[in-house]
């Protein structure tokens, strides 16, 4: 049988370690945007709807 590496579980399929690595180079967008965007838009093409 082949050993297995590390602790990491075989049913994750990588993700576990994926998650946990942070990359700096990354674009971090706060929830509470995102959904203040929605939210904004939703009204937006509510509003249009009314006036067309």
């Amino acid at each position: 049988m082949a050993k297995k590496k590390g602790g990491r579980m075989i049913s994750s399929a990588g993700l576990v370690t994926y998650y946990e690595s942070e990359d700096r180079r990354q674009v971090t967008i706060d929830p509470k945007t995102v959904l203040a965007v929605g939210i904004g838009l939703g009204v937006f093409i509510f509003i249009m709807n009314l006036i067309y």
